[in-house]
């Protein structure tokens, strides 16, 4: 009887050791980073839905939007091209090669739409006002799912990292630190404001 308890000691001193190294914290660290990721495409994908819009509201603008307007197309297409799956978030190429797209389609509408103040007539359009408060919404919304993103992330590395955890992530899991969100250019992970009154101006926050 002795030694049947001992047994049962034993394994629940080893089951709670298994639990302690990264067992079931590493999976579960790393499928909240991943859900994390979805929820920065998306946000993404919205703006770049937001694209055809934008090229309604130009049909009236002069050449020089017409330009940029182009550019902001082109952006888009390669912006909506470049996909990252979750078995891609340990690979710093492919992130960076995101992010320089979509910092690529950021710029564009930022300069599209700045060149837009120099229209008063836009500026009485329904259309043009709701998709103002539109892009401003969802600007916000990419910076606030990059953060949540990154601090997912931080724990999934932390995780991976710290002892007893580390165990379970080298041994069982081959656990691979993933890559934040980082910005191309300064203040890129800032949502701008987009102020599209008459005189108003394009800038961060």
């Amino acid at each position: 009887m002795n030694w049947k308890s001992a047994r049962l000691g034993l394994v629940a001193v080893a089951s709670l050791g298994l639990a302690a190294c990264g067992i079931n914290s590493v999976p579960a660290a790393e499928e909240n980073a991943k859900a994390k990721w979805a929820d920065v495409q998306a946000a993404f994908q919205e703006r770049a839905n937001l694209v055809p819009n934008i090229a309604e509201v130009a049909a009236g603008a002069a050449e020089q939007e017409r330009g940029i307007l182009t550019d902001v197309v082109n952006a888009r297409a390669r912006a909506t091209s470049v996909n990252l799956t979750t078995d891609d978030l340990n690979d710093p190429e492919k992130m960076a090669e995101f992010e320089a797209a979509q910092s690529q389609l950021g710029a564009g509408l930022g300069r599209l739409l700045a060149n837009f103040e120099a229209y008063p007539q836009l500026q009485s359009i329904t259309n043009y006002q709701m998709l103002q408060s539109q892009l401003e919404g969802q600007e916000n919304r990419i910076r606030i799912t990059i953060r949540d993103y990154n601090e997912a992330v931080r724990q999934y590395n932390t995780t991976i990292r710290t002892f007893p955890d580390t165990i379970g992530a080298n041994i069982i899991h081959g656990a691979e630190p993933m890559v934040p969100y980082e910005a191309v250019t300064p203040g890129a992970e800032t949502a701008p404001q987009l102020d599209m009154t008459p005189g108003g101006s394009t800038q961060a926050n």
